[in-house]
């Protein structure tokens, strides 16, 4: 019989890596999961995103704010310790972080050079594959772990360009870690929303063409919000979503099934 712990993130402990702003779809996250009782770890890039990211950080009640920029060796190791010293577990860790370099990103794939990919793919998938290493031994009881990607990751999208086969790389990891981690009832996911208008997107090159195409294929004639992507992953990281892992999950409206 369901009863409404299947619905509820009392006592969970998570944190949120990628809040640029009051419009991060890491933000929405964080507002969803806080709103079903959950306390939060949440990161800022640097100095000079922290005073954008606090006012988030203070709206959802977090226990831990600290810095956390994963090209620095050393910082996501210390966000864990931290949580280690102060929770002693973790339930479930948001990834929404991606980064190219703007002229690998706005130029073609085959022209991009070999240190913008590199990097890209370092801070888009491989931190994610971090996250996990560091989020294992403390999800003790199992957990969930999220990343966000794109459809540019399994079809072209025009001036998507190095960020699909990135994208690509990062739902992979997903299914690998999904397989890797399940036997101690650690779940992964990776959500889809469409494209969504934050800081991170708008430097796609062309982005208000791309979000007028989704606008227009959403078979809910709009675009997905951050609160629906962070009602969605709030939602799965509850019991509720206890035999679900491995999958891309869709928060578009529908705008993936249409060519």
């Amino acid at each position: 019989m369901l009863d409404k712990d299947y619905f509820s993130l009392e006592g969970k402990k998570g944190m949120v890596l990628g809040i640029a702003n009051e419009h991060s779809i890491a933000y929405g996250c964080a507002r969803a999961c806080r709103a079903l009782g959950a306390e939060l770890a949440i990161t800022y890039l640097n100095d000079k995103a922290r005073p954008f990211v606090e006012p988030c950080a203070k709206a959802v009640d977090a226990e831990l704010f600290l810095p956390c920029d994963v090209t620095k060796p050393g910082e996501l190791e210390a966000l864990f310790d931290a949580i280690r010293a102060r929770w002693g577990r973790l339930d479930f860790a948001i990834h929404s972080i991606a980064f190219a370099p703007r002229e690998d990103l706005h130029g073609r794939l085959v022209d991009s050079s070999a240190a913008g990919f590199g990097l890209a793919v370092d801070v888009s998938a491989h931190s994610f594959l971090r996250m996990a290493r560091l989020a294992e031994p403390l999800m003790t009881d199992g957990g969930s772990l999220f990343a966000m990607t794109f459809q540019g990751a399994e079809r072209v999208v025009k001036t998507y360009n190095l960020m699909g086969p990135v994208k690509a790389a990062l739902e992979a990891a997903v299914r690998y870690v999904a397989a890797e981690l399940g036997p101690k009832e650690i779940r992964a996911f990776a959500v889809s929303p469409g494209p969504l208008p934050t800081r991170a997107a708008s430097g796609l090159k062309d982005f208000d063409e791309l979000v007028e195409e989704a606008r227009t294929k959403s078979l809910l004639g709009r675009l997905a919000t951050p609160d629906d992507v962070g009602a969605l992953v709030a939602l799965l990281a509850t019991r509720t979503g206890a035999m679900l892992t491995g999958q891309t999950i869709y928060v578009d409206g529908g705008y993936h099934i249409k060519g």
